[in-house]
């Protein structure tokens, strides 16, 4: 099952989509934005504290159902929602949009979002996009990490510690690298077929992105 959240976000910053998700879950103003494009999202979640009241009826009449939160919560939104939907749908590939390109606050939370305990089980299953990024999160391990044709740029952004971090077959190699705090290893680029990365402990965001 493929899941799209849609987070509120300018929506001049989402990526294009079609109807190759299976249900789509609006987050707080997020919703407003899918109805304003003549969508209507199969469940909406948040507190809703950015809409006026004419734009929460809007929301609240549109969609089947709405799960509420009070507007003071550990939780963002978009953790929220995300949650959820792991909760419902564990197996389900979920990609998140509108979650870039508005206040700093968010973006970070947004992209520390594959550190959090539990959604740890869910890493591979998780992306962030927009209009000239994917991000993917990896754990410690090999893996190969396939081009997404229209992507440019690859980096890989260290959200912990990293030990003995290898990349291969790009542009820039490393060896055996180790990194004691967050860092963001950017602007390197394929080469041809997969790229390679293996690291023994930590936690990467695989970023691909374009110039836009």
């Amino acid at each position: 099952m493929k899941i799209l959240l849609v987070a509120g976000g300018d929506p001049n910053h989402w990526p294009a989509f079609s109807h190759e998700f299976d249900k789509i879950i609006g987050i707080d103003r997020g919703n407003l934005f899918l109805l304003r494009q003549g969508i209507v999202p199969d469940l909406a979640i948040g507190d809703f504290d950015s809409l006026n009241e004419n734009e929460k009826k809007e929301v609240f009449n549109a969609v089947d159902e709405v799960v509420t939160s009070p507007a003071e919560k550990d939780d963002t939104d978009t953790q929220l929602a995300l949650e959820i939907t792991f909760r419902r749908f564990p197996e389900a590939e979920v990609t998140l949009i509108g979650a870039t390109g508005g206040r700093l606050d968010h973006l970070l939370a947004n992209l520390w979002l594959g550190v959090e305990p539990r959604f740890s089980p869910f890493l591979s299953q998780i992306k962030i996009a927009d209009k000239g990024n994917v991000v993917s999160y990896i754990a410690s391990g090999s893996h190969q990490i396939p081009k997404i044709s229209d992507m440019k740029y690859l980096a890989f952004c260290c959200l912990t510690s990293v030990k003995e971090l290898t990349l291969k077959n790009v542009k820039y190699e490393l060896l055996n690298a180790d990194f004691l705090q967050p860092t963001s290893l950017a602007s390197n680029e394929f080469l041809t077929g997969n790229a390679e990365v293996s690291f023994s402990k930590g936690l990467i965001a695989v970023i691909q992105s374009r110039d836009v």
